[in-house]
């Protein structure tokens, strides 16, 4: 019984994962779907899926749609009865109809067959035949080979593959042909494009194979072979042809004609001409549709491109030249309508000044090209005959002996005419450029005398002058450069010039004194930036400027703006550590006091400006003070100047390095722990010199050096740990001494209490707990635990019992053959 149950259990699991996968596969337009694989070899009958629209009771279940009766219906199963072929059928629409609380129902059932790969590719024609032209490019197919498979195109199993296996015969390449593997279009390769010659072999036999699963290695597939003819074209380079320009027409004109001997084909033009100036027809004729101008463009470079119809370029585009004569329609033209020139004043007669050139658009190669010059105009008029222009070159020239006087601009009209009279005309502006013929002049040869007081502010204008210049205004020979020529050596003075009114000014640049210097002469020169054509500078290009300075009562200064002073801490007070220096211009007494002492550390003598200290220093209270030294004028004290002292505190060795922390809480383990220590941390409030590294060092005790040892971590740490294996657990006293790193060194002694106690895994001392009240025992544990799996036990041997008592009667074996898995299970 046991047997045919675990038989039946394994019989309801295969079933079900096979009715799984089936049902997974596509399948639409039913109540309920499923895909069914074609070609089943296995047991019939063949159960293809659970119903799960049936009840769980019904009776008279009826199924139609299947006329060859190959489905059925048993205990909610849909089976059937043989296998079945996507190729002859590759779907089935079933009505299952029954009656369920005697109403009757129906629903659908869509059966897709999915397809399996059983059928072999084969060709479309059994004889394939095609032909290549001659000058056919590379990659361009010149005909397609078909092959079709039964199996369903959507799948991998109707996925066709085409390839080239071989080639008769082999001249004057083997590679001469190409077939596209999924569409099966042939084409030249690269090889045959540029060697196909119907004289060494006017026919070929291709090899071809068809495969499907998209050409995989155990795919179906079929050979065939294909006859290529090779033929020659007519596809050339048509003769050159010559046009002239201006032609009357009518248009269209043909000028020349192509031919693709190749069949069907399309043909178009490119190059560089406007769009529709050439055309071509279906039959190849090429026309001209409008007139020509060959100053436009002189010749045309026309491109035929032959192209299948779908666009693809066939084959190389051939060329077509068309020349075009030349015509004498064009006027000469100026590259621009006015010109602009500059001549100076003083050019001699025949300087020449520019060069005016016009163009004619006809053919350089015959006389419609030659132009002559003509001056037709002057404005203003007078005084004429300044200016000539060359009838042959175009150079235009001074034709007036000078231009002195002349007016400051000229507009010339010049006209160009061709051999046959037509012309066109330009015009030119000559700017006549003033030269520097005339020095600038003073209007007076003194200025002054002006008074400054010693403390007239910088930048402060002493005075305007100006030289005046009878050239061009506003010209490089009327701008004047100003210069101090003496009287200014310590540059106390400086010049701005105005450019434009030519005005200078005198503007005070350093600080006056009356005392070094109590007056200035100043001698002022002008000159123009460019040099002079004519004349030279006189003293009238020259003047004197007087200054005096009125004494001002000036304050003290002091000889530096700040003091840097260093003092040994300790030092004994009234020590001169500085002396402040300053003096009076005015020789006045001057009185010294301090600001900003508020400690009153430091003393200042009122006349002698020495700096005492009042009081021993301490660095490690203050290393550095900050004061103000302050310097009076004796006799006013509103005039007063200051500086800036600073007192550097050297440090003294007077502190002793000190222990930090608090180590009351800490302690080490025993039996020693490898990585287990105390860091101790110590300071000294010295500075770096005196302080700098400090040094931990047991007393020098046998007993202490055995039981510990320290070591430096770094110049103020040290690690504190045990140096013998076990101590017995209690509380030590470790003495050791800190010492700094001055010599001499002054150091503290230290005997530091550490706790030594045994330790639990986690590194904890280990201390003695009472137990909780409450807590319950390892005994009363361990009973609670049994009690509880006994009554497990109790339940499990019930429900065993129970069930033995429930055993369906055994089915007989033909029973179990044909019952398909009831709904209860």
């Amino acid at each position: 019984m046991r047997r045919n149950t675990c038989r039946k259990i394994m019989y309801i699991f295969i079933i079900t994962l096979f009715l799984v996968e089936l049902q997974t596969e596509p399948c639409s337009g039913a109540n309920i779907k499923i895909g069914v694989p074609e070609n089943y070899d296995g047991i019939f009958p063949w159960y293809l899926a659970k119903l799960h629209d049936l009840p769980a009771t019904y009776t008279d279940v009826k199924l139609t749609g299947d006329d060859e009766g190959i489905f059925g219906v048993e205990a909610g199963f849909l089976y059937a009865l043989k296998p079945l072929d996507r190729e002859k059928q590759p779907s089935y629409s079933l009505q299952v109809s029954f009656t369920a609380a005697t109403q009757s129902q129906t629903f659908m059932v869509e059966v897709c067959v999915i397809d399996k790969n059983d059928n072999v590719p084969v060709f479309i024609e059994e004889s394939m035949r095609g032909s290549v032209q001659l000058g056919l490019l590379k990659g361009i197919p010149f005909m397609q080979v078909g092959a079709s498979d039964r199996d369903d195109r959507n799948t991998a199993h109707a996925d066709l593959r085409f390839s080239l296996m071989d080639q008769t015969p082999r001249i004057p390449s083997s590679h001469m042909f190409f077939i596209d593997s999924v569409t099966g279009e042939l084409s030249l390769t690269e090889d045959g494009a540029s060697t196909l010659d119907p004289e060494m072999c006017g026919r070929y036999k291709l090899l071809v194979m068809v495969k499907d699963m998209g050409g995989k290695a155990n795919a179906f597939f079929s050979t065939g072979i294909v006859t290529v003819e090779v033929t020659g074209n007519t596809w050339a380079s048509p003769e050159p042809v010559r046009l002239q320009e201006n032609l009357p027409g009518p248009y269209p004109i043909a000028i020349s004609q192509v031919k693709w001997s190749g069949g069907l084909v399309e043909y178009s033009l490119e190059g560089e001409f406007p769009e529709m100036l050439f055309t071509v027809s279906r039959d190849g004729v090429i026309s001209l549709n409008a007139p020509l101008d060959r100053e436009t463009q002189d010749q045309f470079q026309i491109s035929i491109v032959v192209e299948r119809p779908d666009g693809r370029e066939i084959a190389k585009a051939v060329e077509l030249k068309v020349m075009v004569g030349d015509a004498n329609d064009n006027r000469p033209t100026f590259p621009t309508t006015q010109y602009h020139t500059i001549v100076k004043e003083l050019a001699p007669r025949g300087t020449e000044i520019l060069t005016v050139q016009a163009a004619d658009n006809d053919d350089p190669k015959t006389d419609n090209v030659r132009i002559f010059y003509r001056l037709v105009g002057q404005i203003p008029e007078s005084p004429r005959a300044l200016f000539r222009v060359d009838g042959d070159s175009g150079v235009i020239s001074v034709q007036a002996d000078t231009l002195e006087g002349a007016a400051p601009q000229y507009t010339l009209t010049i006209t160009a005419e061709d051999a046959k009279g037509l012309n066109s005309s330009c015009t030119v502006v000559v700017t006549v450029q003033d030269e520097n013929n005339n020095p600038p002049v003073f209007t007076q040869h003194e200025y002054g005398p002006f008074h400054l007081p010693e403390d007239a502010s910088v930048g402060a204008t002493v005075t305007a002058v100006s030289a005046w210049d009878a050239d061009e205004r506003g010209g490089d020979s009327w701008q004047v450069d100003y210069r101090l020529e003496s009287g200014n050596d310590e540059e106390v003075f400086s010049l701005v010039t105005d450019k434009q009114t030519n005005e200078v000014s005198l503007i005070l640049s350093k600080v006056l004194d009356f005392e070094r210097e109590s007056e200035y002469i100043l001698v002022l020169s002008a000159q123009n930036p460019v040099a002079l054509v004519r004349g030279r500078y006189g003293p009238a290009s020259t003047a004197t400027v007087s200054i005096y300075v009125d004494d001002i009562n000036e304050g003290p200064i002091l000889s530096q703006s700040h003091y840097e002073v260093t003092v040994r801490e300790g030092e004994e007070p009234g020590r001169v550590i500085a002396t402040i220096r300053g003096y009076d211009p005015d020789s006045h007494p001057i009185r010294y006091s301090l600001r900003g002492d508020t400690k009153r550390y430091f003393s200042i003598g009122k006349y002698s400006g020495e700096l005492k200290t009042v009081q021993a220093l301490d660095r490690e209270e203050n290393s550095t003070y900050t004061m103000e030294v302050i310097a009076e004028d004796g006799r006013n004290s509103s005039l007063s100047a200051s500086t800036l002292v600073t007192v550097h505190i050297l440090d003294v060795n007077d502190n002793s390095p000190v222990l930090v922390g608090d180590y009351s809480w800490k302690y080490l383990c025993t039996p020693r722990w490898d990585d287990q220590a105390l860091v101790l941390a110590s300071r000294d409030s010295d500075g770096p010199q005196h302080g700098g590294r400090l040094n931990f060092s047991l007393r020098s005790d046998a007993t202490v050096h055995h039981n510990w040892k320290l070591t430096p971590i770094n110049d103020t740490h040290t690690n504190l740990s045990l140096n013998t294996p076990y101590l017995s657990p209690e509380v030590y006293t470790v003495p050791f001494t800190i010492s700094d790193s001055s010599s001499p060194p002054r150091s503290t002694f230290i005997n530091l209490p550490v706790t030594v106690c045994p330790c639990n895994v986690r590194g904890n001392c280990r201390i003695a707990t009472k137990q909780l009240q409450g807590m319950p025992t390892v005994q009363s544990a361990v009973g609670i635990l049994l009690g509880t799996l006994g009554f497990i036990g109790i339940i499990l041997i019930i429900v065993f019992v129970r069930l033995s008592y429930q055993n369906p009667k055994p089915q007989t074996k033909a029973n179990q053959e044909r019952e398909p898995l009831r709904n209860s299970l």
